[in-house]
């Protein structure tokens, strides 16, 4: 059976990312561009089912729902700048983040993505990728947020930027997010 899903995202490449990880399911995906207010906590899960609880509001009940929020976290800065990393990559470019890191040794970090989604009851369940890697300066193409900056430790070297989309998606924290999410909708 279809399952007629809404995607919260004004962001075109992660809508395009999101549905070539969820190609081949009985997903019937659409997105809504909303304006949602954005909790600042540095809990991703309550970031994501707040942002959540608000689509279902806008959008009515009954219309089974999810938003996706990530994160990049630098160990040597106790997780952050984690969800805040999206405004950290609009006022100081990715350049300046690296250098962020530079007196440090450990340059290690975690790209998360954290999933809320609202069935058509209006309960909401959480699922949770997560990628372990290293920040370095960027290399490759610059069109998909800090991705270029990202070295997964299971890449053999090559940045999110540098791998192809179907590689990228086998070790990703959205492809391991997503992989949770669409198994749990086999399931239902």
């Amino acid at each position: 059976m279809v399952q007629d899903i809404v995607f919260v995202t004004g962001n075109a490449n992660k809508l395009k990312e999101v549905q070539m990880l969820l190609s081949g399911s009985d997903i019937n995906l659409s997105n809504e561009p909303l304006d949602l207010d954005e909790l600042q906590d540095t809990d991703l899960q309550k970031i994501a089912v707040a942002k959540c609880q608000q689509a279902v509001q806008v959008l009515g009940a009954g219309k089974p729902v999810f938003v996706e929020d990530t994160a990049l976290t630098f160990q040597e800065f106790n997780g952050l700048p984690g969800a805040y990393i999206k405004w950290f990559l609009k006022s100081m470019g990715l350049e300046k983040i690296v250098q962020m890191l530079d007196n440090f040794p450990n340059k290690s970090a975690q790209a998360i993505t954290t999933i809320a989604y609202a069935d058509s009851e209006g309960k909401i369940h959480v699922f949770e990728g997560i990628t372990d890697g290293k920040i370095v300066p960027a290399r490759g193409p610059t069109a998909f947020g800090w991705d270029p900056i990202f070295e997964p430790l299971e890449s053999h070297g090559q940045t999110y930027a540098e791998m192809t989309k179907e590689d990228k998606n086998v070790i990703s924290h959205r492809g391991r997010a997503f992989a949770k999410f669409n198994q749990f909708l086999s399931g239902n």
